[in-house]
């Protein structure tokens, strides 16, 4: 009787285990440690036998990816062949040819069609092929493809508009990485938005794509009181060198129409009103070595944006220059006692130079379409969206000079710790944005007009204070996109502008 109680206790201890999370935790912390010593072992012992014979010649024989149904046979050879021991003039050792395999597995990893990891193995080739020899070995890369369609649903929420949004992603569609992007949304400030775009590599590259796309959509502008329809296509070549720089050249050409004009609108939206053809090439670099792109401690951002319109041959019935200056530097504070504090401090400028079309002398001034804009909660904070600059009544109608920059103080919540994504902040910042004056008074101007009107302009920038504000503030850098909710005091407001004091909220993935 003794033993069958007994059996009933163990069976009923059994039971508990299976069912008590803390027992269950227990058994699984010691299973993973056993496991991962057993990996550990395996790891130093591979490592061991590389050591021992990294100077091994080697030959490639062969190099299969598996579990690859949906990639082109054509593409992975462009990546591998090369490779091959066939293909190559000097001889490997075993550790050069690990080496560039690896090299090529994380080439494979960038164009985002499998699941990391990419898993390496290395064999002897089949026996059966008479021509090998005993310092053959075969490659072989198990992936795993990622789900060739996606689709995506939700809200948004930022930069004073709400919307909700769906996208269709389509993966690796021809089987060689390509992609086909279809979004669409809805919003209380961008009315309706529609784009589509194809993007590809070029030469099994995932550092050189090409993309091809089209665009339409309708924004309420409520600063300047007026909708702008938007439709077109634009084609862009992007890369990337070996130093990490970022480059894009692209054409698009774009419809763009001023309507909807609201009953207080004033007479430079007026003016602009109606259809215009912008006909233009836009070249971009980036150099970005920041630790975080949305909470740096370390690291600097270089980037610049240059856009020629209605130039040579290039039509439409806009003609300019534009370009675009951003540079960002965090550096990591040293408190005693204290991680994670950090100071970063950023800096926009921008210049629209206005061009004569092909065949005349004189240049005809900017369009509000293509103006810059300045103030709002993700760069001025303290200012209203587009509340820095020139106005016409009380529409904001934006500028072709701008300077603005940033000090920002950053410093781990107490009881939250440094390695949360959550910090306060105390920033001080400020700008200007000016309009080129049109001192020939026909809407008119010549070559040594522009000239002089640019560069008194530019002085005219150091010409006093800049608007300015202060302010201290929460922010959350989500992977997605950074959330700061500050309290601002505007210090320094100029006739018309319009300051923000109290609470703003600003989302976004690029602040100044």
């Amino acid at each position: 009787m003794a033993s069958a109680i007994g059996g009933e206790d163990d069976i009923f201890e059994n039971l508990k285990q299976r069912v008590d999370p803390k027992v269950q935790e227990e058994r699984d912390q010691s299973l993973n440690a056993r496991i991962q010593a057993q990996y550990q072992k395996a790891q130093n012992r591979l490592a061991e036998l590389l050591d021992s014979n990294s100077t091994l010649p080697v030959t490639i024989s062969s190099i299969s990816v598996v579990n690859a149904p949906h990639t082109r046979k054509s593409f992975l050879q462009r990546i591998f062949n090369p490779l091959l021991s066939v293909n190559r003039d000097q001889p490997y050792t075993l550790s050069e040819a690990l080496r560039e395999i690896s090299v090529s597995a994380d080439k494979l990893s960038r164009f985002d069609i499998f699941h990391p990891p990419i898993s390496l193995y290395i064999d002897q080739p089949s026996a059966s092929d008479a021509s090998t020899t005993p310092s053959d070995i075969a490659i072989y890369l198990s992936v795993r493809e990622k789900s060739r369609l996606l689709l995506k649903t939700g809200t948004d929420l930022g930069n004073a508009e709400g919307s909700a949004y769906g996208n269709l992603l389509w993966r690796n569609i021809f089987g060689g990485a390509e992609t086909l992007n279809l979004n669409a949304s809805l919003g209380t400030r961008t009315r309706s938005a529609y784009s589509a775009s194809f993007d590809t590599p070029i030469l099994s590259n995932p550092d050189l794509r090409w993309e091809i796309g089209g665009l339409a959509s309708s924004t309420h502008k409520s600063w300047a009181n007026h909708e702008e329809v938007l439709k077109g296509g634009s084609t862009k070549l992007r890369w990337l060198n070996s130093q990490g720089h970022r480059f894009e050249l692209g054409y698009s050409g774009i419809w763009r129409q001023i309507t909807g004009l609201g009953g207080n609108a004033s007479p430079t939206v007026r003016g602009d009103a109606g259809d215009s053809v912008k006909s233009s090439i836009t070249s971009t670099w980036i150099n970005d070595r920041r630790d975080n792109p949305l909470l740096p401690s370390s690291g600097y951002l270089m980037k610049t944006i240059s856009e020629v319109a209605g130039y040579g041959p290039l039509r439409g019935d806009v003609a300019f220059w534009k370009s675009e200056l951003e540079t960002q530097t965090a550096l990591s504070v040293p408190v005693p006692g204290i991680n994670g504090v950090t100071f970063t401090t950023g800096l926009r400028a921008g210049l629209l130079w206005p061009l004569a079309f092909a065949g005349q002398e004189t240049a005809q001034p900017s369009r509000i379409n293509d103006r810059f804009q300045l103030g709002g909660p993700t760069d001025v904070r303290g200012f209203r969206l587009s509340g820095i600059g020139p106005r016409d009544g009380s529409d904001a109608v934006g500028g072709d000079v701008f300077a603005a920059g940033s000090a920002n103080l950053l410093f781990p919540l107490p009881m939250v710790g440094a390695e949360k994504p959550l910090r306060l902040q105390a920033f001080v910042n400020g700008g200007r944005l000016l309009a080129l004056k049109d001192t020939s008074g026909e809407g008119k101007m010549d070559s040594d007009t522009v000239k002089n009107n640019v560069s008194e302009t530019i002085r005219e920038l150091a010409n006093g204070y800049p608007s300015m504000a202060a302010g201290v503030g929460l922010v959350y850098a989500h992977p997605v996109a950074r959330f700061e909710l500050n309290f601002s005091l505007p210090l320094v407001i100029r006739k018309g502008e319009e300051g923000r004091k109290g609470l703003q909220l600003g989302v976004g993935i690029s602040f100044l």
